[in-house]
């Protein structure tokens, strides 16, 4: 009897142990929180991926250091206007991730679209919305002549470089023209909407209003070089996924945020379009968003058309780059109807600090935004390249949430984060 007392403990370790191997081999194992697949994703989107800005040809000053800092006082400067009071940075505001919190920008008037971030559009091939510029230094030069925005005219801003910039002006781009002969330089004077500045311009020498256009030209290409200085910051996902690509534990983005990142890569499809380490693919899509302001906005398929015949294109004379560099350009198939309604896809960096959203501010918040591409409405032109998804509401509260962990300020050098 003691014998056998002996033995049962043992045999009860015995089957114990068995016990555990058989849970061991049949319970199953918990799995990665993401799959190799996820990994390459994730990595793709990390800000670690983004790479060197790419050169832009068109522009010979575009990385000139002087030229930056000449371009950071003309963005702040509200003298480029035509009421004294509007400025680049009036609607690209840096504590509103350099837009201004509007449905639809304000200058000296309203415009029909919503302003678009500047951060990372370095290395964008397209501009606007629709893409009707296709460099940043053009881009620039669009408001400043608008009639709804800065309402000025070359003559205007070649005279105010003259009065307060010449020095750095000349000491970067060369000899101004002679401003101070009123005959041949009139102060206002440019191809604009209103009459009299428009007439002016056209009595003016060819020559002449070559001369002036150049300067105008050089304004543009001198922002350029200073908004090429303003690059996405790292955000809390970038910390997440430098964590995770190495094997780490992180704690940077809470349960639900790595729920919406997942439905993100996952089955909400949203790197269809937003994409790489912008989060955009810096393409057109017809998503079947709803008109904004009042009256048709036709999208990709006027932006490209207008591209092609715009003055200050990578083709144009007053660009810098060799033809052979402007093949995005001389490749666009201008005029296809599959253009109609699309808009450009906005990288998603910051974007928690850039409502109201879309082309013409039609969503207040993020929560709207993916409530609408949930349902994938038919739109009002074109087709819409979205199909419903399905989501339950806390899916989509999920991926507000990631959205949110996208939030970083600008990186740059500190003295082109403020006004000068």
């Amino acid at each position: 009897m003691r014998a056998w007392r002996l033995l049962i403990p043992g045999a009860i370790a015995v089957g114990a142990a068995a016990l555990l191997v058989v849970a061991v081999v049949l319970w199953p194992r918990p799995q990665p929180l993401w799959s190799a697949s996820d990994l390459v994703t994730l990595r793709s989107l990390w800000i670690g991926s983004l790479g060197p800005v790419p050169s832009d040809p068109s522009n010979r000053v575009a990385d000139d250091a002087r030229a930056a800092v000449l371009g950071q006082k003309l963005f702040f400067d509200t003298r480029f206007s035509a009421n004294g009071q509007v400025s680049c940075a009036a609607c690209h505001q840096a504590t509103r991730g350099f837009t201004d919190g509007l449905a639809q920008a304000k200058g000296v008037g309203t415009t029909n679209r919503t302003t678009m971030p500047i951060v990372g559009t370095q290395y964008n091939t397209w501009f606007f919305w629709d893409g009707r510029k296709d460099s940043q230094w053009a881009q620039a030069l669009g408001p400043l002549e608008s009639a709804d925005e800065h309402a000025g005219s070359r003559g205007e801003y070649a005279q105010t470089i003259a009065k307060f910039y010449k020095a750095e002006y000349e000491a970067i781009f060369g000899p101004l023209p002679p401003l101070s002969d009123a005959a041949r330089f009139p102060a206002k004077a440019g191809p604009v909407k209103d009459p009299a500045t428009h007439a002016a311009w056209d009595r003016m020498r060819a020559d002449d209003r070559e001369a002036i256009t150049q300067v105008y030209v050089n304004m543009g290409k001198a922002i350029e070089a200073y908004e090429r200085a303003l690059k996405p910051g790292s955000s809390r996902f970038d910390l997440y996924v430098a964590d995770v690509v190495a094997g780490r534990t992180s704690t940077q983005l809470s349960a639900q945020e790595v729920a919406g990142l997942r439905l993100f890569i996952g089955v909400a499809h949203c790197t269809n379009c937003h994409n790489g380490a912008l989060f955009t693919n810096g393409e057109f899509h017809n998503t079947g968003v709803p008109e904004g302001a009042p009256g048709a906005d036709l999208g990709r398929i006027g932006g490209a058309s207008a591209v092609t015949v715009d003055e200050f294109n990578c083709l144009s004379k007053w660009s810098d780059a060799a033809p052979s560099a402007c093949n995005a350009l001389k490749f666009l198939k201008a005029g296809a109807e599959q253009l109609r309604g699309q808009f450009k896809v906005p990288s998603l960096r910051d974007v928690a600090d850039r409502g109201p959203f879309m082309h013409a501010g039609q969503f207040a918040t993020l929560a709207d935004v993916v409530a609408f591409y949930d349902k994938a409405a038919a739109g009002p032109q074109g087709k819409t390249e979205l199909k419903p998804l399905g989501l339950s509401a806390e899916q989509r509260d999920s991926i507000v949430s990631f959205l949110q962990a996208l939030k970083a300020p600008p990186d740059a050098p500190a003295q082109l984060l403020r006004a000068p």
